[in-house]
């Protein structure tokens, strides 16, 4: 019998490696695209707007990259090309999105800007799923858990550095972190180009140290973990709906707990700097030139890379915990600490003390990170793994669509121009999330360990 062998700690670090520099990339764009975009002329209203077109790149681009890495196979293997191309591409949108004022005498620097940040986000989604499918196509079932938290791990770590990034060169090495009207400080034009370099190394390092399954070797595997029944595939393209309207029971369960996860962390990612500099500075938030503006900015950056610094730490007692408890109560009993993490920003006094806040979101976020890959992996037929990691993506940018369309109205017009109100429903988003887990069929939770 034609079994997956258990891999050592570290093949599966170098397995995931590359996650390092896609999430230091990732980070940089969720820390520091609003003001950006902001300081080429967007409005506070109009920012969820612009990040518009980075979920919905991911609904497009996600099923379709796991469909064809499902049913191709090259020189690198099946997964392996697809977030090679996706990292050049993702370089490619870091170092020109904070220079889109270059391209001025083409079409305005607003648009460019929003742009780039289109080209990130695609080329993050071709990058990502490819990563979260190679997992559950190497690693036996009673690994997976260890796996995505390894993964989580290196999220994290690449997260920290690309969050921290422009707070240190400006403070440790004294690179400027104020600007012209119109420019960006040089502090995060050299930290995207930073993030860019090594976003292609360490995407090299996996593709260079991995060796997936052949395709004979997969169907063997097939053949004998295949728990879900599946007629065979024409190859087609068109075979994504067909899936879709078959997705296993698990997976659908799942896709609300995603859906109201991604809608709060969408908020945080959109609206943290002008909600923290009103709320907490006192500064107008749509004030983004002045030096006041900038070092709250920074700081969002250090506040951010204390959740995913936390999350990476976090990640390491996952599998324990989930052993002990299961993966749907640590899931659950993560998102509640998320979310009272969310709430408490409202509260805190000062800056320093949202350091407290992060450490509660950044439980949920490795939990979230993790769990619902463990838990669906399980539910997926192995040859199908990478269109329904796909597909399973449309529950994590559908929600960003929605808070995207409905985010900057409801901080206008609902909360009185006051963004930190949308940190708040990002904590009864989550609070939302946890009640639904308990809804949710862990079948590896029957399922013997190997």
């Amino acid at each position: 019998m034609f079994q997956k062998r258990r891999l050592s700690f570290w093949e599966i670090w170098n397995l995931s490696f590359g996650f390092l520099g896609i999430q230091m990339g990732f980070a940089l764009q969720n820390a520091n695209a609003s003001r950006i975009l902001q300081s080429f002329g967007a409005d506070v209203h109009e920012l969820s707007w612009f990040w518009i077109v980075a979920p919905l790149t991911g609904l497009i681009v996600q099923p379709i990259v796991g469909h064809y890495s499902d049913q191709t196979w090259t020189r690198l293997g099946r997964r392996r090309p697809y977030f090679l191309t996706g990292a050049l591409l993702a370089s490619l949108g870091l170092v020109f999105m904070p220079n889109a004022d270059m391209f001025t005498a083409i079409m305005p620097s607003l648009w460019v800007g929003a742009g780039m940040l289109m080209v990130m986000d695609a080329s993050f989604n071709i990058a990502m799923e490819p990563f979260r499918a190679l997992i559950a196509d190497m690693l036996p079932s009673d690994q997976r858990t260890l796996g995505y938290s390894i993964q989580t791990v290196l999220i994290g770590v690449g997260a920290v550095i690309g969050s921290w990034l422009p707070y240190a060169l400006t403070n440790w090495i004294g690179i400027s972190n104020t600007a012209a009207a119109g420019e960006v400080p040089l502090n995060l034009l050299l930290s995207f180009i930073i993030g860019a370099v090594i976003l292609i190394i360490s995407v090299a390092i996996t593709v260079f140290t991995t060796k997936e399954y052949s395709p004979e070797e997969m169907a063997l595997l097939n053949k004998e973990e295949e728990s879900v029944e599946s007629d065979d595939t024409t190859g087609s393209l068109l075979d994504i709906f067909k899936d879709f309207a078959q997705m296993p029971l698990t997976m659908k369960q799942l896709s609300w707990v995603q859906f109201f996860s991604w809608f709060g962390l969408f908020g945080l990612w959109v609206f943290a700097t002008p909600a923290i500099a009103q709320h907490i500075y006192g500064l107008d938030p749509n004030d983004s030139h002045s030096t006041a503006y900038q070092n709250a900015g920074d700081w969002v950056g250090i506040l951010f890379g204390v959740y995913n610094g936390v999350s990476a730490i976090f990640a390491f007692f996952l599998p324990a915990i989930a052993k002990k408890v299961g993966r749907k109560k640590t899931h659950m009993i993560s998102l509640v600490i998320g979310a009272i993490g969310f709430l408490s920003i409202y509260i805190m006094p000062d800056k320093n003390w949202l350091i407290f806040s992060m450490v509660g979101i950044g439980i949920a976020w490795a939990s979230i990170l993790a769990m619902p890959y463990a838990i669906l992996a399980g539910a997926i037929p192995p040859k199908k793994m990478g269109v329904y990691m796909g597909i399973f993506n449309f529950f994590i940018v559908i929600p960003q669509i929605v808070n995207a369309f409905i985010g900057g109205p409801m901080v206008k017009l609902l909360y009185g121009g006051q963004p930190i109100f949308a940190l708040v429903t990002s904590g009864i988003s989550f609070l939302i999330a946890a009640a639904l887990v308990s809804r949710v069929q862990d079948i590896d939770d029957n399922r013997p360990t190997v």
